[in-house]
């Protein structure tokens, strides 16, 4: 199942991405990222989170179109971005792209590649979107379906990244270690395609940010 969930960022624009929504089979606005489909005129599935940011016209638009509505308190240990990530894992998404994640606040863009590491996505392919770049977790071996002249960075998370392989990039690493507090794995650039990625420990945030 491929699942989209729009979170709340700022200056989201939605429109470049309405070719990857009509492809959803589960769409979740995590709070205020509802506004952004009401804008648009569409209907999520599922709406998850304490409600502190959608607008009242879209609530009440989503309420009468039936939209399945999972409301928590203000006062909780998890983020509504969170929150919608669980409801994906628990409706049996194998794909989830995150759209209006990146960019705006700092410490949720910060918290928000986090969640690419809960234990609950492990099986899934999950992604950070937004027009200029993907954001997502190596999992092992991942392929890399980029452009000639595209900047992909290597940043571990959470501590060291170990026996990393790469094959496809300017810089190529082989076997190699790279470090949470060093910045080694920044803006490498595709040279042949498709560019491949692999680590044998620890986690690896690849952000393949796009020029075409």
């Amino acid at each position: 199942m491929y699942a989209v969930i729009v979170a709340n960022a700022p200056a989201f624009m939605i429109e470049p991405f309405y070719g990857l929504l009509s492809h959803a089979d589960l769409l979740i606005a995590a709070d205020g990222g509802g506004n952004s489909l009401y804008r648009a005129g569409l209907t999520p599935d599922l709406l998850v989170g304490d409600l502190d940011s959608l607008k009242p016209q879209a609530l009440h638009a989503f309420r009468q179109a039936g939209v399945v509505i999972h409301q928590y308190p203000p006062a909780k240990d998890e983020t509504d971005l969170e929150l919608a990530l669980l409801q994906a894992v628990a409706a049996n998404a194998t794909r989830i792209d995150i759209l209006g994640a990146l960019g705006g606040r700092f410490d949720q863009s910060l918290a928000n590649v986090a969640l690419l590491a809960l234990p609950e996505l492990a099986s899934c392919r999950v992604r950070l979107l937004d027009a200029e770049q993907e954001v997502y977790l190596a999992h092992q071996s991942v392929v890399i379906n980029g452009a000639i002249g595209d900047v992909v960075s290597l940043l571990p998370l959470g501590g060291p990244a170990r026996g990393i392989t790469t094959r496809g990039l300017e810089y190529s690493l082989y076997e190699a270690d790279l470090y949470f507090e060093h910045s080694r794995g920044i803006s490498n650039t595709i040279i042949t395609t498709p560019a491949h990625v692999s680590v044998r420990e620890g986690l690896l945030v690849i952000v393949h940010r796009f020029t075409r």
